[in-house]
């Protein structure tokens, strides 16, 4: 028996001590996003973006994550997760946790942004703070445009509790019965019709010295309704007014086997979902009395452990209007996403198919058959890539079937449009729409719907499983009565807004092989087939889970062959036991493991004698990494891996994921360049320590070494625009 596997019996890899919680461990990666506000080196605006997204963020986790523990701690659940926790010690920890960013972002944005903002000229300003010109515009403003929308809730005898409804802002107002004494209680919402923050106009607007002077000066719309309250209650005293902001539990819970129609099943739970479940946490400023706290928690049935105190604006996540003020100096410079080069050479109709009649024309087609295509956005335009090569199929008369998979789509798709083309103009067309794509679903219904009344073949989906793989297969009729397949296989959804904002991979091929299997998986997808083997791809939950275990033994048996054994794996997060269990065998044995893991890792690196030889590497900064790629080393003969799927239990047991071999070898040096840039990265790179925390790396002498600026500029030089 070799020394490492007798070390193995010594230690049990299964011990709790060796494993980080995933709630936590996200509540860790917002707070990353969170940093970014507090970042000197971020512009001013993108800092409020991300103060946006941070409580954004931890909306959905109340909504889904914390929702879904509450619901355990009801039922008497006292599954232990791998690090050790009962539901209820992990509602504890996150209560702590969050709490304390809470109150740092709460403290930052108050007394560090705001007024960092007024020395740019932009004033949010509180009311009790504007003059009399102000005052007396706010009021007409209030009259005109705010008073009609407004309707008082009052509770008495005769008017119970009015329902919250999700993620509201609300106004608990206490007035005074002049003839009775009575203190009596109503509830206002907040409008979300109307702006969270009201401008005044110019000549209004603070006074500002220096350059650029003031742009814009407003005052958060709660404020306005709270110190205009006379109007909504006339013959009464007002006593006091307080903002609160509740949060329900919103995750849908449809059974899909147990569902004769997926779509209307799902309809019903997102009436249900606008409506809202239990209450899960009640924000509320810090200054609300005792009595006024505990009679809105008792009619919403909370504890302490649901209430969120604030010294500031709740809400946070309203800031994000702010990035549309014409103040470019104080955003990120501008990006415009460029051509790859192979593809520059290809022109585009009215219709975006390629133009047949322009003699230094190439077509699109052509260009993947000669050689595979990598694409990376938010470098490469999505509009001139994978876009492109739908729009063109949908149009070519050559193509006789397209089949899509659609996870995620935009309100305006033009993939959408072109698929609808494309059936309109005789093509087969097949798309998987997965309905359960959390909080896109009512979307994804709207264009489901809209694709069936064109004719277009539309699936749900496998029972048990949602279909997260992101793929596109083209069947074209050649020269020589020849049928070839065209692939798209990807790490992100067809989606040109994330496009843009999302950093994704994807590979254009006609290999054989892989259109075959894309061809194998869509009967899968759409019919009764049970494929259990594929010919290159790793499909999720037949092959995956089994072949990336597989991968990582190998590693460890070339170590022990004396040979050298290294991983570098890219991903979302980082859950599942079994593939941890791995890693940490992998390390032991003397792998050299480096895993970028933007979010959740329950990995815990660096423990002697577990880890040592693993480093985890979290980038976070102005696009969010979102794409999967699995380094090999395979003593010298290097295989690369992109697709769909992260190291979650979820992907590699529950969804339909596809991952696919890179085999042209100047992809796979581009795929390792990538991944090296990332690992040498000393501005947005986070490492994972021991003990649970990150440290941001700093650069050395000053060199800034920036992921995404380095590929930006490399994206710019390799189309000839740097």
């Amino acid at each position: 028996m070799t020394k490492a596997k007798t070390a193995a019996t010594e230690i049990n890899l299964d011990d709790p001590q060796y494993y980080f919680n995933r709630e936590l461990s996200w509540l860790e990666f917002n707070y990353r996003v969170l940093h970014e506000a507090f970042d000197s080196r971020t512009p001013l605006l993108e800092r409020l973006k991300f103060m946006a997204i941070f409580s954004s963020n931890l909306d959905e986790f109340f909504m889904v994550r914390v929702a879904g523990l509450e619901q355990q701690v009801e039922a008497g659940v006292t599954k232990i997760t791998p690090d050790g926790r009962t539901p209820t010690e992990q509602l504890e920890a996150i209560s702590e946790r969050s709490r304390q960013m809470i109150a740092q972002q709460d403290q930052h944005f108050e007394y560090q942004l705001r007024i960092q903002l007024a020395s740019a000229g932009i004033h949010l300003i509180n009311y009790v703070d504007i003059n009399q010109e102000q005052r007396a515009y706010l009021q007409n403003f209030f009259e005109e445009h705010i008073f009609p929308v407004l309707t008082p809730l009052a509770v008495d005898t005769s008017h119970p509790f009015p329902y919250i409804s999700n993620l509201s802002l609300n106004l608990a107002v206490v007035v005074r019965a002049p003839d009775t004494d009575e203190e009596l209680f109503a509830r206002i919402k907040v409008p979300k019709v109307l702006p969270r923050f009201v401008s005044l106009p110019e000549e209004l607007r603070q006074p500002q010295q220096g350059e650029g002077g003031s742009i814009w000066t407003g005052v958060p719309l709660e404020q306005v309704i709270a110190h205009n309250l006379e109007a909504l209650f006339p013959g009464m005293t007002i006593q006091e007014c307080y903002p609160f902001r509740i949060t329900r539990n919103s995750d849908l819970a449809v059974e899909d086997d147990e569902a004769d129609d997926l779509l209307l099943a799902i309809e019903q739970e997102l009436r249900r979902r606008r409506i809202g479940g239990s209450v899960v946490r009640m924000e509320i400023h810090a200054s609300t009395p005792d009595y006024l706290r505990g009679m809105l928690m008792r009619e919403m049935g909370l504890d302490e452990s649901n209430v969120y105190d604030l010294e500031g604006l709740l809400g946070l996540g309203d800031l994000m209007s702010f990035m549309d003020l014409p103040r470019p100096d104080l955003k990120d410079p501008g990006w415009s996403p460029v051509v790859p080069p192979r593809l520059q050479r290809v022109n585009k109709n009215r219709y975006g198919e390629t133009s047949r009649n322009r003699e230094d024309g190439e077509d699109f087609f052509a260009v993947i058959r000669a050689s595979d295509l990598l694409v990376h956005h938010p470098y490469h335009s999505f509009g001139a890539t994978v876009q492109h090569f739908i729009t063109q199929a949908a149009h070519d008369p050559k193509v006789l079937a397209i089949k899509m998979t659609l996870y995620r789509v935009s309100g305006d798709s033009q993939i959408i449009n072109s698929l609808i083309a494309a059936a309109e103009n005789g093509k087969q067309v097949a798309v998987l729409v997965e309905l359960r794509a959390r909080f896109d679903e009512q979307n994804n219904i709207i264009w489901a719907r809209k694709l069936e009344q064109a004719g277009v073949h539309v699936v749900y989906g496998v029972v048990g499983l949602k279909t997260h793989t992101k793929v596109t297969l083209v069947v074209r009729q050649e020269e020589e009565e020849q049928i070839r397949r065209y692939v798209h296989l990807g790490t992100g959804n067809y989606n040109p807004k994330t496009a843009r904002l999302y950093t994704d991979l994807g590979i254009l091929s006609c290999r054989p092989e892989l259109g075959a299997d894309l061809t194998d998986l869509f009967n899968f997808l759409t019919g009764f087939s049970r494929q259990q083997s594929y010919r290159k791809l790793l499909v999720a939950p037949v092959s995956l889970r089994d072949r990336m275990i597989a991968l990582i033994r190998r590693e460890i048996e070339h170590c022990q062959n004396g040979e050298t054994g290294r991983i570098v794996a890219k991903m979302n997060s980082l859950v599942d036991s079994n593939i941890i269990a791995t890693l940490y065998e992998a390390s032991r044995a003397g792998v050299k493991i480096d895993l970028i893991v933007r979010g959740i890792c329950c990995l815990r690196p660096g423990v002697e004698g577990v880890s040592e030889n693993i480093r985890v590497t979290s980038i976070v900064g102005r696009f969010l990494e979102h794409s999967r790629i699995y380094y090999f080393h395979n003593s010298g003969k290097e295989e690369v891996y992109i697709g769909s799927a992260d190291w979650m239990t979820r992907n590699l047991d529950r969804r339909v994921e596809a991952v696919t071999p890179v085999e042209d070898p100047d992809i796979v040096k581009e795929l390792q360049e990538i991944l090296g840039i990332m690992l040498a990265d000393n501005c947005q790179a986070w490492e994972l320590q021991p003990d649970g925390n990150y440290i941001q790396r700093q650069p050395e002498n000053g060199k800034e070494q920036s992921t995404h600026q380095i590929l930006m500029d490399m994206a710019l030089e390799s189309a000839g625009m740097a």
